[in-house]
């Protein structure tokens, strides 16, 4: 067995599962660029709602599975940054804004009429590895936020000048992830690089991050076949008269 890496070595290696991240999906790409439909916008924010609601049961769970105090007086925080609380809008108001500004309404996004089966797989699949892996899995699996900053940066960078009928209002939500991303990537990262110390540990670790990787890729893939492709599910099925 190889010996372990050392500490800088294992996160250059997790920082470099950045090329896999889901900015360089065409989807995303053409969005980044303009060339995306009104229909695939708010295809792709109807979509990831579901992602996003998940979020916090996916953290709920991660705190359930932690018997480790101070841990959870951290993690906890990841709960009310998508859910808020009195006084305080959360994640998901925010992004039930970002539809709105899209022109979709709330009982859309809460009826989850344009969710596409293979984003519901995708993201169950993800919550259910976070209930049932150790919580020190599922924390290492929330590293794709290494590389969240930027995304979020290329859409307040891009869509004001390519999607200028989405009120700039409704963009509240990535500029709300530019800090919090970073600042749970630091925990998420302290608590990998703590306990993931072998070599065969790490790779595991690698794995993990390559798997929620895939989960965020395989969202878009769904949506490239159903809104760029004209593929939606069932699509062999002949529609009733």
């Amino acid at each position: 067995m190889p010996s372990a890496l050392s500490r800088t070595e294992f996160e250059a290696q997790l920082r470099a599962k950045g090329a896999y991240y889901h900015i360089y999906h065409p989807y995303h790409v053409a969005m980044n660029r303009g060339e995306c439909t009104r229909e695939q916008i708010q295809g792709w924010v109807a979509n990831r709602f579901y992602y996003q609601v998940t979020i916090p049961r996916k953290d709920a769970a991660i705190l359930s599975n932690c018997p480790d105090q101070h841990v959870r007086r951290h993690w906890i925080q990841r709960i009310i940054d998508h859910d808020g609380r009195d006084g305080q809008e959360g994640g998901i108001e925010a992004w039930l804004r970002l539809g709105e500004a899209c022109g979709l309404t709330r009982e859309e996004l809460w009826s989850f009429k344009h969710l596409l089966p293979g984003v519901r797989f995708a993201v169950d699949a993800y919550l259910h590895f976070a209930q049932q892996a150790t919580w020190q899995e599922a924390a290492c699996s929330s590293l794709t936020e290494l590389f969240a900053p930027e995304i979020h940066q290329k859409r307040l960078d891009t869509w004001p000048n390519h999607y200028t009928w989405i009120e700039s209002s409704g963009l509240q939500y990535f500029r709300n992830r530019l800090s919090e991303a970073r600042r749970d990537v630091q925990q998420g990262l302290q608590i990998t690089l703590d306990y993931f110390q072998t070599y065969e540990q790490q790779m595991h670790a690698l794995s993990i991050l390559q798997f929620k990787l895939e989960i965020l890729w395989t969202m878009l893939d769904a949506m490239q076949m159903a809104y760029v492709l004209k593929m939606p599910p069932f699509f062999t099925v002949e529609k009733p008269v």
